[in-house]
């Protein structure tokens, strides 16, 4: 999970300097977030159907090689126009991410411990978040950025090694019918994602670089918001996730986190007159925004028809994908014409938006006294 999305915070991070040194304007930046989350949403409900169909392990293998050849492709870019080409090859892991490790935890994991042990894995994103914005962005200050996209693909080469040894052979492929449209929960938890991933992928694009545009910080330590953001994204996730193994509380969560993430669109609308905030902002997204994202896995793996948790999970992270394609490209047009404040308004208008649909999913199961089909999908 932390190497899935490794390529495109690693943009969002270096976002200054590639700014500086390969001409890339803001709206640029965006559309490669957009290039790659609309792939990842497009090719997610086949990819989902590959890992019920092929098994994690090798889905897993392929995930972590396809990573290394974009993070490649990306350190060897020799202009702004080639990025989009290298970040669309990093859809294609992302779309594998989410089906290939929750199957693995329905196969390995105990129906009491996988909550947990969700948020434990989800949180492997927002380690690729502080790994981008803190050592990465380090190294790129010390030896350039290409050096630190060069460095990520060679951990990317040896996780594939790894990886191909490690894991336990996939079980023999049971046929399962193809399943194209989200019902019922899962259809909420896809609407809900969509508009979670518009507010998250708009602040990872563009923290950094606001923060040296508006902010009047050093690349460095805009890029460290990025890596805040990560940090504070696994204390969420992990946290947030053991809590929803709670009987009644995980229906509630999703809207409680996006009104929380409401908040820290808030705080960063308001850090040009505080500057502090800004870090406090950050906190938020990760504790709130970011975290929503695990707890939503943790109710797809509750809710997945039996024999399709890989398809729905797709389908749900389709969802998410689609509204990190969105997201950059509004915020990005608002960048552009230096209207920051506005930006974080409409990030904050996403999550409440996000927090509203959840909210009416909870009143609905609770009207309806919904629950979750049995374990062993």
């Amino acid at each position: 999970m932390a190497f899935s999305m490794l390529q495109l915070f690693l943009i969002g991070a270096l976002g200054p300097r590639l700014v500086a040194e390969l001409g890339v304007s803001p709206a640029v930046l965006g559309l490669t977030t957009t290039v790659g989350f609309g792939t990842a949403a497009v090719l997610s409900p086949a990819g989902g159907r590959v890992v019920d169909r092929v098994g994690p392990r090798r889905c897993l293998v392929a995930l972590l090689g396809l990573t290394a050849s974009a993070l490649a492709l990306i350190g060897a870019a020799p202009g702004a126009a080639f990025l989009p080409a290298a970040v669309a090859l990093g859809g294609l892991p992302q779309a594998l991410a989410n089906p290939a490790t929750n199957k693995a935890i329905l196969a390995a994991v105990p129906p009491a411990r996988r909550p947990s042990v969700t948020g434990w894995k989800q949180s492997g994103v927002q380690l690729g978040a502080f790994a981008a914005g803190v050592p990465l962005t380090a190294l790129a200050g010390l030896a350039g950025w290409r050096a630190a996209v060069w460095t990520a693909a060679g951990l990317a080469v040896l996780a594939t090694v790894w990886a191909a040894r490690a894991l336990p052979p996939d079980p023999p492929a049971v046929p399962t019918p193809a399943h194209w449209v989200p019902r019922g929960a899962i259809a909420w938890l896809t609407a809900f994602s969509l508009l979670l991933g518009c507010g998250v992928a708009s602040v990872n694009t563009y923290l950094a670089l606001f923060g040296t545009e508006r902010l009047g910080l050093g690349p460095a330590t805009a890029g460290a918001l990025v890596g805040v953001v990560g940090v504070a994204g696994i204390a969420g996730r992990v946290g947030w996730s053991k809590a929803a193994g709670r009987p009644g509380l995980a229906d509630r969560l999703p809207g409680a986190l996006a009104a929380g993430a409401v908040a820290a669109a808030l705080l960063l609308a308001v850090s040009p007159s505080a500057r502090p905030l800004v870090w406090a902002g950050a906190v938020a997204v990760g504790v709130f925004a970011v975290a929503a994202n695990a707890v939503s896995m943790v109710l797809v793996l509750r809710r997945a028809a039996p024999g399709r948790a890989g398809q729905e999970s797709a389908l749900v992270s389709a969802g998410f994908f689609a509204g990190f394609a969105l997201g950059p490209p509004l915020f990005g047009t608002l960048a552009q014409a230096g209207r920051y404040g506005a930006g974080w308004l409409l990030v904050a208008a996403e999550f409440a938006g996000a927090a509203t649909l959840a909210l009416l999913w909870a009143v609905r199961e609770r009207r309806t006294g919904a629950r979750p089909p049995a374990p062993g999908r």
